[in-house]
């Protein structure tokens, strides 16, 4: 059972906190701000946040799929 909490612990410390660190650089502030306003936010919301958290993990992990293709604006020189 210690073994187990130990993975799950290890896992989210190394995976779940690529949200934050997105917003954080998105935002252009420290991610240990955005990691508290989560959990101020969490306490206020009655969890709800955490939902959400895990959400935009997934979409995070998966961005590629939900990334649009910007097409390169070519210049009067290239033909």
């Amino acid at each position: 059972m210690k073994r187990l909490l130990q993975k799950m612990i290890f896992f989210f410390e190394m995976q779940s906190f690529g949200v934050c660190d997105w917003w954080a650089r998105k935002l252009g502030i420290q991610s240990s701000k955005v990691r508290l306003g989560f959990i101020y936010f969490s306490f206020v919301a009655l969890g709800s946040p955490v939902l959400l958290y895990l959400i935009m993990a997934w979409i995070l992990e998966h961005k590629h799929y939900f990334k649009f293709q910007k097409k390169r604006k070519r210049s009067i020189w290239e033909l």
